[in-house]
């Protein structure tokens, strides 16, 4: 206790003859501390946007399209093409247990949708009820998605995306209201919660209308589907679903299951891992450009005590003359390094959590900036810093207090 106490009091001494060099050293590594904790806040919110916006297309899903084949098989010839048909959906879902959930999807482009005088061309889908979660297509408070008793009696019901609302309906209520589709009267049913969407085919969802797939069928004298989507079971297991999807389909329409042209496949799982690897690259970078901005300002802490080193050089040697231990030396070295360090953290930690919750009140309309998200302020970014910081500052300040506690008593007595 009488170690720590006298240690302390030397720190203090040091302290009040270094006060401004110490100050400088401080707003260098409190510098230091809101680069790296800006750049990995950055970097964390474009990660957290860029998945939000990835979920806004579907969760672990898997779109199939028919293709072209490209090789022979069985006497059929290649640049055979062929199309889906809802039994395909009900094969590849009595075929494949692992699929977790699947569902046809028909559409057409450029429909009339009009509401009183006002009218619009957008793209109207065919689906079934599952397409809600498949597709992240959820009503806001007050609606509900297509069910199945629409599709049995094939009802004209109608749930529609938010930015097709506003410009049928302004900021009038639409549930309830009757459309016209291809001058046909649908009830809207519901209508879309806002969402960011970074994949899409056919165009936004915000601007789409979804009827029943059957309701679609008799509207438009169609039998068969544009494509396939489906959830496996595990996202783990979505290479092996594809695979068994290409021999289930290639058995039915005759085509080689290795002819990888005869489907079109986006497999978001696999893209996300992709993209995860990517972002998680992204900040690994940031990160060390951060480091390196705290590692320049370590070496000045390590230069400033080195510096006091020398400046003290015989007041170290009379201690040492007069009997003083090696702990006495070196501690308040240690602690003005460590205290610098933690200091100028500190003082960084506290500015970034201001100027990144400055930074996510900031309210805009910018869309491009909606997509790259805002910097998010992370704990474990944090306590990483301060972590570094402190080996940072063990090492500034172990080396030059090493040096001061090995001079030699009578040279530096004779030291200028």
């Amino acid at each position: 206790m009488l170690r720590t106490g006298l240690i302390l009091r030397l720190f203090h001494k040091g302290f009040r003859i270094q006060r401004k060099r110490m100050f400088m050293t401080v707003a260098a590594i409190a510098w230091g501390t809101i680069c790296i904790i800006l750049l990995l806040s950055f970097g964390e919110g474009l990660k957290r946007q860029i998945e939000k916006n990835r979920r806004g297309l579907g969760v672990g899903i898997v779109m199939v399209w028919p293709g072209e084949t490209s090789k022979e098989y069985k006497g059929f010839p290649p640049g055979r093409t062929f199309r889906f048909r809802q039994e395909d959906v009900e094969l590849l879902r009595e075929r494949i247990p692992e699929i977790e959930t699947i569902s046809g999807e028909a559409r057409t482009y450029q429909v009339s949708i009009s509401k009183g005088k006002k009218a619009v061309n957008k793209v109207v889908n065919g689906a079934e009820p599952c397409y809600e979660e498949l597709r992240s297509q959820f009503p806001q408070p007050g609606g509900r998605y297509i069910n199945e008793l629409d599709m049995a009696r094939k009802r004209r019901v109608a749930f529609i995306g938010w930015k097709l609302k506003e410009e049928l309906f302004g900021a009038k209520q639409a549930i309830g209201e009757v459309i016209l589709i291809s001058r046909m009267p649908f009830t809207v049913i519901g209508v879309m919660q806002e969402k960011q969407q970074m994949g899409m085919y056919g165009g936004p969802d915000s601007e789409k209308v979804v009827i029943p797939l059957s309701t679609f069928e008799v509207l438009f004298g169609r039998d068969y589907l544009n494509n396939v989507i489906f959830k496996p079971v595990s996202l783990d297991t979505n290479e092996a679903v594809v695979k068994k999807v290409y021999e289930v389909l290639g058995g039915k329409h005759r085509f080689d299951p290795a002819d990888e042209r005869a489907l079109q496949v986006w497999d978001t799982i696999k893209n996300g891992k992709v993209m995860h690897n990517m972002l998680l690259g992204v900040e690994i970078f940031l990160g060390v450009i951060g480091s390196f901005t705290l590692l320049v300002s370590g070496i000045g802490v390590a230069n400033i005590i080195f510096a006091v080193v020398r400046e003290r050089t015989k007041e170290i040697g009379v201690k040492m003359a007069l009997g003083a231990k090696r702990s006495y030396i070196m501690g308040p070295f240690l602690l003005e390094a460590l205290f610098i360090t933690f200091a100028g953290g500190l003082i960084g930690i506290l500015l970034s959590i201001g100027i990144i919750g400055g930074l996510a009140s900031i309210k805009t309309q910018n869309e491009a900036l909606e997509f790259i998200g805002r910097p998010t302020f992370s704990w474990v970014v944090a306590l990483t810093t301060v972590a570094l910081l402190g080996f940072i500052g063990f090492l500034a300040g172990y080396f030059p207090s090493r040096r001061a506690a090995s001079v030699n008593p009578a040279e530096s007595l004779r030291y200028e």
